[in-house]
């Protein structure tokens, strides 16, 4: 699998500066500026159901990505993203949360028979520690096979959790404290940093998206969308693909989805300290490929009034945001990729009263 990976990072690098290799130019939004990032957690049938999806229905999954779409390492994604060139057509990467010992035990064959590459987001305090958790040996295993890992916290924290009379200053302290301690304890043990955090259970604030940027990490999302070079890299965007959203023909529709070139999204800070939203805010938007004349955005599975305007789209919401998370999605057709759609989601984060949150 290593030498599988090796070859396939130096194909794509590549493909990325040769036969794909023009960069992607701000103003001029397109498909190949684009690739869907999934989300999974347990590849099993006797877990969480929320979180699971069983090894028959995962191995279906991979096998229509390896029949049907480039699937490329999440680093290599990433970069090419960021350095504005162009993907190769339906890029997807794969990822899992959490380090259960069932990914080895239920994915891992499946996604190397069909030589598929994946990231793992681990928390390393849990780690050998936990039976149904991998240990270090397996991790180093997997690594050696051309896996990669990178940071879910040390411990699974709910990172916005304020304690009694906790500062803003000594909240941020604390958090950071413990992405950087798990960072170190990754790099100790599989030899490699990539400075990626995926948010526990995707909740993040503007300051902590700050401070994500500032220390050249890259902070991924639970939230739905594509990613493009427009995107926001301290909180990409992921669809989870397992539970409810396991269904193989809503994901489809979800792995062809095209990252939105939202140049503004109207929203200063996702955590929000007063639920109640009424307003209306506005989506600024690049390019001539979205038809935002057909666009639409929904909360709650309820489809809320939107106005669309050149390079613009508005949405309103009247309603008080539950209590921990939710978010609104908006998407668009493609002028140029038939049946493929834009997709935007906006998160939102509530605390309860004492300035903490549910799982």
């Amino acid at each position: 699998m290593q030498l599988i990976r090796n070859l396939m990072s130096s194909v794509t690098k590549g493909a990325l500066i040769a036969g794909f290799g023009l960069s992607a130019m701000m103003g001029s939004a397109h498909a190949d500026d684009s690739a869907v990032i999934l989300l999974y957690h347990h590849v099993s049938d006797s877990t969480p159901a929320s979180t699971s999806i069983s090894p028959e229905q995962f191995k279906t999954h991979m096998t229509y990505l390896a029949e049907n779409f480039h699937v490329m390492p999440l680093p290599d994604v990433v970069a090419a993203l960021q350095q504005k060139k162009s993907l190769p057509p339906k890029t997807v990467a794969i990822t899992f949360d959490d380090g259960y010992r069932n990914i080895l035990e239920n994915g891992h064959p499946i996604l190397q028979s069909l030589s598929l590459p994946y990231t793992v987001f681990v928390n390393p305090d849990e780690i050998g520690r936990l039976s149904n958790q991998l240990t270090w040996d397996d991790v180093k295993a997997m690594h050696d096979d051309g896996v990669d890992f990178a940071n879910h916290t040390l411990d699974h924290i709910h990172m916005l959790n304020r304690l009694p009379d906790e500062s803003k200053a000594a909240w941020l302290e604390r958090v950071w404290g413990n992405v950087e301690e798990a960072e170190q304890k990754l790099e100790s043990h599989i030899g490699e940093s990539l400075k990626y955090l995926a948010y526990p259970f995707g909740e993040y604030n503007e300051v902590l998206a700050e401070k994500l940027a500032s220390n050249g990490y890259v902070g991924f999302g639970q939230h739905s969308g594509g990613v493009s070079s427009y995107s926001d890299f301290t909180a990409l965007p992921r669809f989870p693909a397992a539970g409810r959203f396991a269904n193989m023909e809503p994901i489809k529709v979800k792995m062809n989805s095209l990252g939105m070139p939202v140049t503004a999204s109207g929203v200063d800070d996702p955590e929000r300290t007063n639920p109640i939203i009424d307003e209306t805010i506005t989506l600024k938007i690049d390019g001539n490929d979205v038809r935002l004349s057909q666009a639409a955005c929904y909360f709650q599975n309820e489809k809320l009034p939107i106005e669309a305007g050149p390079g613009t789209l508005s949405y309103t919401l009247d309603t008080v945001l539950p209590t921990g998370r939710s978010r609104i999605n908006c998407t668009a057709p493609s002028n140029s990729q038939n049946r493929r759609y834009y997709w935007f989601s906006q998160p939102f984060f509530v605390s309860r009263q004492d300035g903490t949150y549910p799982d």
